[in-house]
């Protein structure tokens, strides 16, 4: 059982303690509500050029140079990420580095210097990892099948924008004034997840993370809209099609036990190899390469969605056993032989992950600024062992019989309309 405190620093921001024993290694994660779906229409992309952008230097440690130099003297190491709800950048290193990591982190996360050179020269960068998006087809579809899911709204658009904006529109002036307005300290939190023991009582913390300036209170994002089923098609000739199948079940994502059992629902779908996914559409038929399932829980919305990598010529036989068996849970409901079997493989695979004090921090970050619940891994794991056979047919109950369909390959979108 971990050790758990919370705290405020002066400036606002809360800050979690999760001492885990039996490591050396201690993560620092800072995080915001600030990622996509915070942008306006015009800064599609902002977020995540910006989270590149922070990375080029502060003002103890000017340059990416001098970042990245001293990350390496501290034995650590520095990434971040950018997703629709959140934006965060997270330090890993030996327990007896802490304060210099956090020292390093909230240095260029908390007073970067966005030199209008270095912003210059990583609009290219940023163009380049777009290119190489479009390229895979893989990328394409999860885009296209939040655009199906969602539309036009700030959820249906790319986390990495388009390139037009990197390439033309975007300012130093309007990253800044994006910056000011979304990275709020209210609006996000801090996470030192690990061996604490160089760590003892804010006092260090709050000089450190003074460096983030208060400012006023953030507009809240715009609700997700009503489900509405489309099918999008990127046409393309090749031999391989990538289908994304996105269903909106009507699950309280505000309720941890509901997530708990939406996720052991779409484990024993086709979150495993043992799952009805897998077994059918891959092992007994021979559909499709690659077939799983994914649960997401945004902050106001849930999604199931499936996805297959496979032959052309067997994609639309492949759309239509795929939506039979969410059609078959739905009205039979699931065997109670695969709930249990799910159950301790979505438990396990969680436990495992949760060796890592990253994932821990990771995790955390999503329960209290989306959720604003109980950042216990622990109290996680139980949820799962908890679900019951019930919980679970409620889920695949709830799963409505519309759905959203993406697919790049050689197919139209009255093809799978009709099928």
């Amino acid at each position: 059982m971990p050790k758990i405190t919370t705290s405020t620093l002066s400036n606002g921001f809360p800050l979690y303690r999760i001492s885990v024993a039996g490591t050396q290694a201690v993560t620092l994660l800072i995080a915001f509500d600030a990622g996509a779906r915070t942008e306006r229409r015009d800064e599609n992309g902002m977020a995540h050029f910006l989270e590149h952008l922070v990375f080029k230097g502060g003002e103890k440690y000017p340059t990416y140079r001098d970042v990245n130099e001293a990350a390496e003297r501290n034995g650590a190491v520095l990434n971040a990420y950018t997703s629709h709800d959140l934006v965060a950048f997270h330090i890993t290193s030996r327990s007896s580095y802490a304060l210099e990591a956090i020292d390093l982190l909230t240095d260029f996360v908390g007073r970067p210097r966005i030199d209008a050179e270095e912003l210059d020269r990583e609009r290219g960068v940023v163009v380049q990892e777009i290119a190489r998006s479009r390229d895979q087809p893989s990328s394409q579809a999860e885009d296209l099948i939040d655009e199906a899911v969602f539309g036009d709204h700030p959820l249906g658009r790319p986390v990495l924008g388009p390139t037009e904006h990197l390439a033309e529109t975007f300012t130093r002036e309007g990253i800044v004034a994006f910056r000011q307005r979304r990275w709020s300290p209210e609006r996000g939190a801090a996470f030192a997840v690990g061996n604490l023991e160089s760590l003892d009582g804010d006092g260090a913390m709050d000089e450190l993370f003074a460096r983030f300036p208060v400012h006023a209170e953030t507009d809240p994002y715009e609700p997700a809209p009503s489900p509405a089923a489309r099918v999008l098609v990127n046409e393309r000739d090749s031999a391989q099609s990538h289908l994304r199948m996105s269903y909106r079940p009507r699950v309280d994502v505000n309720d941890p036990h509901q997530r708990a059992a939406l996720t052991i629902y779409s484990t024993l779908l086709g979150g495993s190899m043992g799952s009805r996914l897998f077994d059918e559409i891959r092992e007994q038929r021979g559909l499709a390469y690659s077939v799983n399932s994914y649960p997401h829980a945004y902050a106001d919305t849930a999604v199931v969605q499936l996805s297959a990598g496979l032959e052309s010529g067997k994609c639309i036989e492949a759309y239509q056993r795929m939506r039979a068996i969410v059609t078959e849970l739905r009205e039979q409901g699931p065997r109670e032989d695969e709930v249990q079997r799910a159950r301790a493989y979505a438990a396990g695979a969680r436990a495992i992950a949760f060796e890592n004090s990253r994932a821990i921090a990771t995790h955390a970050a999503q329960q209290a600024i989306l959720f604003g619940q109980d950042v216990d891994p622990d109290l996680t794991i139980e949820l799962l062992d908890a679900v019951s056979y019930e919980d679970v047919r409620e889920v695949a109950a709830s799963l409505p019989e519309e759905l959203s369909v993406a697919c790049v390959g050689p197919h139209t979108v009255e093809e799978l309309e009709s099928a």
